[in-house]
């Protein structure tokens, strides 16, 4: 199911938007801005999954790794 909504963004943005659907990148706005949302939707669960393997306690080395990716920003699942 999908639901309409208005969106107001700054002029910048837009234009960023309609470059990448000139550039064939995306099909239409409503594409960029769903894929911005869904990306931003993945790194916000990497960030919760990684909070939780810093909380275990093991032997292998996960912990280390885990809580260096729960401390870093992950900029771009994609």
């Amino acid at each position: 199911m999908s639901r309409q909504l208005t969106v107001l963004l700054p002029d910048h943005l837009v234009a960023f938007i309609d470059a990448q659907i000139a550039r064939g990148q995306a099909s239409s706005r409503a594409a960029v801005v769903a894929t911005a949302i869904e990306r931003e939707r993945r790194r916000e669960i990497a960030e919760q999954h990684a909070a939780i393997l810093a909380r275990t306690d093991d032997d292998d080395g996960f912990a280390a790794l885990a809580a260096f990716a729960a401390r870093t920003r992950i900029v771009d699942l994609a």
